[in-house]
């Protein structure tokens, strides 16, 4: 078998003309019709396998069926590559100037097929799993004119231009025809779609930025204008923060849905946005994820106009690397949580709440650090592709986000001290990814150009900052003190935690027996490496039956628990594991403990500074 050409920055003859038919959501099927134009000779066409955003092989090419391909009118027999399955080698005949593909998208029927993108309501067309392009040439330099047909009635968002007409509304056979883009614009392109839809302009200066809102049921849709300001005001202190912009446009493509599948994906123009049906119409108890448009649209600066040099592959198909992950989703993450805070979108005692949990995590549940780095979860996409793991705190995955956020904080709060209060890191945003205004263009960058940055705010030697905490043994916490605040425990949880616990139907006794349980019939998701259940002998995925020889509840845990404090007995739990019933006995003694923030006296509030909206 011939080997895959090696992309090579030249353009690609012609234009490819690609046609998705969505139509057919009862059947959750993609049908896709494509026309590339060809000249004699060995082809080899590839379908997209390192995805941007999910750093990792993932394209979905299982769901791929029912490949023809055809020369005037002819067919053209191809050969998958026994090495590189992502890649299809085939002859082209004399006299043959184009390929007629014909292929089916076979969505998710189910979540255990993977993540749902087609509903009755709604679906989320990813250009990369409808796609194949020719090797040999860097994806920018391959141009391609898309068209989608949708159910009949139904809108769409996307950062595509149509090539005729405006609006967001489909033709009268639901489809719609964007102007000509190159391959990698195409997949940094996604379509939300659905018969439930507004969308509102969230102002912008000088490129404009919507709003677009998908749902199951359009009492989703129902919002209140205090709710719409506070997502102006994210767009306003993004523009504050980074003085910059690089889009023409930026369109959220936000579904409030139980049905289409959870994601947070970035893109340079658009991102990809899902939360439950309740977002504005239980605003008070969905506050927890409410940090997902704000860390999202950050990418648009950080991930997409400024790159890491190893994950600024020429294709889709060669492999990236993550080693600056840390930078990438770290320091989005710490800006998505700040940004939310000064847009109103938290308020500051949310944002507490929400830096507390994440303090408590990596204070008491993140054992795994005895053998890993922060900087070795940075291959965590590689490796664990976001499957389900036994042991999640011991095991770790994709920390990189939560402690690269802790990591960041860090490094504020020193940039703070250095400065005597006078700079902070918004002037590292400011200098490093606000340059360029107005360019499309991805500048990639490397650790060094992180430190140089760095020192250009506050000279320091900030490659040994940085090192000592990616390359130890331990999570980086101590940015918490420097900023003013301590992690405590209470017997009371915060109404951020209640709230964060009732959307994700779970229970966190992390912080004291070490376990996290589904609310819904006692199904442990979670139990911490040597805390006081795995002691006991229970195991993930067991479920608990009786608390104290009594049927289990929530309430009966939470009573149990409490009554650990006067330190006389244990807790006796029913245990169904597989088909096995055990009685076992979790030796703890500590009562409830859910974490909270308070000030350290004599320190400076940096925190408080730092979640204050820019003027």
């Amino acid at each position: 078998m011939r080997a895959v050409p090696a992309p090579a920055d030249v353009v690609y003859p012609g234009t490819i003309r690609l046609d998705v038919d969505a139509s057919d959501v009862g059947r959750r099927i993609f049908r896709v019709r494509e026309e590339i134009p060809v000249a004699a000779g060995p082809l080899t066409l590839l379908y997209p396998q390192w995805l941007p955003g999910n750093h990792a092989p993932r394209g979905p090419i299982d769901k791929l069926a029912g490949l023809i391909i055809r020369g005037n009118g002819q067919p053209i027999a191809w050969k998958r590559d026994p090495v590189d399955v992502y890649a299809f080698h085939l002859e082209v005949p004399p006299g043959v100037a184009s390929l007629s593909l014909e292929f089916d998208f076979l969505s998710p029927q189910e979540p255990s097929q993977g993540r749902m993108v087609m509903t009755p309501e709604l679906l989320n067309l990813q250009w990369n799993t409808v796609a194949l392009y020719p090797a040999g040439h860097y994806s920018s330099r391959v141009t391609v004119a898309p068209s989608v047909k949708l159910p009949s009635g139904w809108q769409f968002g996307t950062a595509l231009e149509r090539s005729e007409g405006s609006g967001n509304a489909t033709g009268a056979d639901g489809t719609v025809a964007f102007k000509p883009v190159t391959f990698d614009v195409l997949v940094d392109s996604p379509m939300f779609a659905g018969r439930h839809y507004k969308r509102v302009d969230l102002g912008g200066t000088p490129a404009p930025v919507h709003l677009n809102l998908f749902a199951d049921e359009a009492k989703s849709l129902d919002f209140k204008p205090e709710q719409i300001d506070a997502h102006k005001r994210l767009v306003q202190q993004a523009r504050k923060l980074f003085g910059s912009q690089h889009y023409d446009r930026y369109e959220f493509l936000f579904a409030l849905t139980d049905q289409l599948g959870s994601i947070g994906l970035e893109h340079h123009r658009s991102s990809e946005n899902t939360r439950q049906p309740g977002y504005f119409t239980e605003w008070e108890r969905r506050a927890p994820g409410r940090d997902l448009l704000a860390h999202e649209y950050t990418h648009s600066w950080n991930g997409k106009f400024r790159r890491p040099a190893d994950l600024a592959t020429p294709t889709f198909n060669v492999p990236m690397q993550d080693s600056l992950l840390w930078v990438y989703e770290g320091q989005t993450e710490y800006w998505g949580n700040v940004l939310a805070a000064r847009a109103g979108l938290w308020t500051p005692e949310q944002a507490r709440d929400d830096l507390a949990l994440i303090a408590a995590t990596y204070t008491d549940n993140r054992p795994g650090f005895a053998w890993r780095t922060l900087q070795d979860t940075t291959n965590d996409p590689i490796v664990a592709q976001r499957r389900p793991l036994p042991y999640r705190n011991y095991q770790m995955s994709e920390d990189y986000y939560s402690a690269g956020a802790l990591l960041w904080l860090a490094v504020d709060a020193k940039l703070r001290e250095l400065s005597r209060e006078k700079r902070a890191l918004d002037d590292f945003a400011a200098a490093f990814f606000g340059v360029d205004d107005g360019s499309m263009a991805v500048k990639p960058y490397l650790f060094d150009d992180v430190v140089a940055a760095l020192n250009g705010v506050a000279a320091y030697d900030w490659a040994k900052f940085l090192r000592e905490r990616l390359d130890a043994a331990a999570p980086p916490l101590d940015g918490l003190a420097a900023v003013g605040w301590k992690l405590v425990y209470t017997d009371k949880p915060s109404d951020y935690q209640k709230n964060n616990e009732s959307d994700r139907k779970t229970l966190d006794y992390s912080a004291s027996l070490g376990i996290t349980i589904g609310s819904n019939g006692g199904k442990i998701a979670d139990v911490r490496w040597n805390g006081p259940a795995f002691k006991a002998g229970i195991a993930p995925t067991s479920a608990v039956v009786a608390v104290n020889g009594r049927e289990f509840s929530p309430e009966r845990l939470k009573d149990a628990v409490a009554a650990t404090k006067d330190g006389k007995a244990p807790i006796e739990l029913l245990v169904k594991n597989g088909e096995e019933y055990r009685s076992v006995r979790v030796d703890y003694r500590e009562g409830l403990k859910y974490p909270h923030l308070e000030r350290i006296a004599g320190v400076p509030d940096r925190l408080s500074a730092i979640l204050a909206p820019r003027k």
